[in-house]
Parts: structure tokens; sequence; C-alpha cells
């Protein structure tokens, strides 16, 4: 398996995660440019496409109240991650 590298663009990243059937984890992205994963996401984006998962405030993350709900709910849908297949965009928590 080839990875990837901090360069890559979104949707290099994006195709990766979606053919090696992983979830994209990641904080808010800006939707600037063809290749941004806002742009990637509605172009590509099918019923079976693994949701992108986006940490809704980052800056809160060091927080532990925060950072556990945002766990919570990052296995609430990795146990039925077949009822958010398609889904796009899912933001925790």
């Amino acid at each position: 398996m080839i990875g990837l590298s901090a360069d890559n663009s979104d949707r290099v990243v994006w195709r990766f995660t979606q053919t090696n059937g992983m979830l994209l984890l990641t904080a808010n992205r800006n939707a600037k440019g063809k290749d941004s994963l806002e742009e990637v996401m509605r172009e590509e984006n099918s019923s079976t496409s693994f949701p992108i998962v986006t940490i809704a405030d980052p800056d809160r993350v060091n927080k532990y109240n925060y950072r556990e709900r945002c766990v919570e709910r990052l296995v609430e849908i990795v146990i039925d991650i077949q009822d958010y297949m398609g889904a796009g965009r899912l933001f925790i928590p």
C-alpha cells in the first residue's frame, strides 16, 4: 500500500481513504479551490462513500469533556457505519 505525504491535496487524501475503506477525520476545512475537501465531496461522494468526520470545534479538543463527546460520537459512527455511508460530512460532537 502506498502512503500519503503531507503535501497531498484533499482530493488525493479523500480518494486514498475511500479506496482503502477508511474514515477521514479532520478539523474544519475551507472550501477553497477545485481540490478542497468540500469540492471533492460534492463531486465524488456516492451512496457507498465513507463519510468525512469533522471535529466541529478543534480548539476545544484539549478540553476533556469535549474530547470525550467527540470520541463517543465517533464510536457511534463506527459501530453503525453502514447507516452513514454516502452521508458526506458528519460533524462531531
